[in-house]
């Protein structure tokens, strides 16, 4: 497995995949061919059918100015990913390279059959239970062994991730009015959280709290802002509207939360590595419900529990979002991803709560690593209708143009 880092990003929205992605195979070729005069890109499968809404095309030109830019959405010509696109450089009208990229989730890409670019193999035990058996044996937490493997700088990296969540909150807090394409939505974080300061029950206050920074994070995200992966652009409300919640409205020390972001990131690194982050190949299981299991980790060690009660909270957060489709209205991000952020930070705490009293009764029949394998094999099963491609489930039954009641 690779570097934490890799599931933890700065990046724009609205998606991962489909605009972090083909930004960072953009940046590729505009490094590498300096003399190119024209770049013709064809995207295929989700990337085609979804990518007008995803702002691929928009991203790939603003990436490759001022190179004249020529963009083809090839729905018919079968390929092994979802996700791929092929970019042919000119130079003076004569072809002089062609590359095919894969953008495999989280941000993170593939070239022309290689794995992903992004960084060497540091971790040596790539599923839970290998990890579990060297933590025992060594006497370690969750997050130290994560300090054990990623080293010195790691801190600081973790440091600036918790500072762009915090801002991906507040900057969506502060804005309101319409976001951008043809779905007319209005933004709701603002309202939502002046909604929930005026709660006189204290329970019902945080949900509500914690819905509208899942909001704000998520519009941020819609719009085309910055956001960090968590582990996807389309789960990006998820971790930090916990964050922000334990961090400002529960008092938890920033230290502490940094930990238990480190212990987030090794759940969401073992899914990736095991399964997928990436809608199109698996579902909104393989992002919100991996954000899901994430966040479910990090209020476990937050609330002290021990290394198998919070395999037990990531279990239970992703085993609960087995099957989940991702079927986004009018190919954006937007419907049903913004809502279903807000309830996946709800259940990631609901999950630790459980799993630290489940733990004391029984053993656990399910691990994790059965999870992330049962969500791969969903996955497999998903059509491409429900697969980021919006050809299905609400794409189709709810109306793009619409006017709000």
């Amino acid at each position: 497995m690779q570097s934490i880092k890799e599931i933890f990003k700065i990046g724009p929205g609205p998606s991962s995949s489909h605009t972090f992605g083909p930004m960072r195979a953009s940046e590729y070729i505009k490094q590498t061919y300096p003399n190119a005069t024209e770049v013709r890109v064809t995207l295929y499968g989700s990337l085609a059918l979804t990518g007008r809404g995803h702002l691929t095309d928009m991203i790939i030109k603003k990436t490759l100015k001022p190179l004249p830019v020529s963009i083809e959405f090839d729905i018919k010509s079968p390929v092994q990913h979802p996700n791929t696109m092929r970019f042919d450089v000119f130079e003076n009208g004569k072809a002089c390279a062609s590359h095919t990229f894969v953008s495999i989730g989280g941000g993170k890409i593939e070239r022309d059959g290689e794995k992903a670019l992004d960084g060497d193999n540091i971790y040596p035990q790539t599923t839970m239970d290998e990890i579990h058996a060297y933590c025992k044996k060594h006497h370690l937490g969750f997050d130290e062994y994560v300090d054990q493997i990623e080293g010195k700088d790691f801190d600081t990296y973790m440091k600036a991730i918790f500072s762009a969540m915090i801002k991906s909150v507040k900057k969506g807090l502060s804005k309101t009015g319409v976001l951008p394409g043809s779905l007319q939505l209005d933004r709701v974080a603002s309202a939502l959280n002046q909604s929930a300061k005026s709660c006189d029950d204290i329970t019902e206050q945080n949900a509500l709290l914690l819905a509208s920074y899942a909001y704000a994070a998520s519009e941020q995200n819609a719009s085309g802002g910055t956001v960090v992966t968590a582990p996807t652009m389309g789960s990006c409300g998820v971790l930090p509207a916990l964050v922000y919640h334990y961090y400002y409205d529960l008092e938890y020390p920033k230290g502490k939360i940094i930990k238990g972001l480190k212990v987030a990131g090794l759940i969401g690194n073992l899914i990736q590595y095991n399964a997928t982050i990436s809608g199109a190949k698996a579902g909104c299981q393989a992002e919100v419900g991996a954000a899901c299991s994430m966040g479910a980790a990090m209020i476990a060690f937050l609330q002290g529990q021990t290394n198998s009660q919070i395999e037990c909270a990531a279990e239970i957060g992703l085993e609960h979002h087995l099957g989940l489709t991702c079927d986004p209205v009018g190919g954006y991000v937007m419907i049903p991803c913004i809502e279903r952020n807000a309830v996946a930070a709800q259940r990631s705490i609901d999950a630790a709560r459980l799993a630290k009293y489940l733990r004391n009764v029984k053993k656990n029949r399910v691990s994790f690593d059965m999870v992330v394998q049962t969500m791969n094999l969903t996955g497999k099963k998903l059509p491409i209708e429900l697969k980021e491609s919006a050809l299905g489930g609400l794409a189709i039954v709810v109306p793009e143009h619409r006017t709000q009641k």
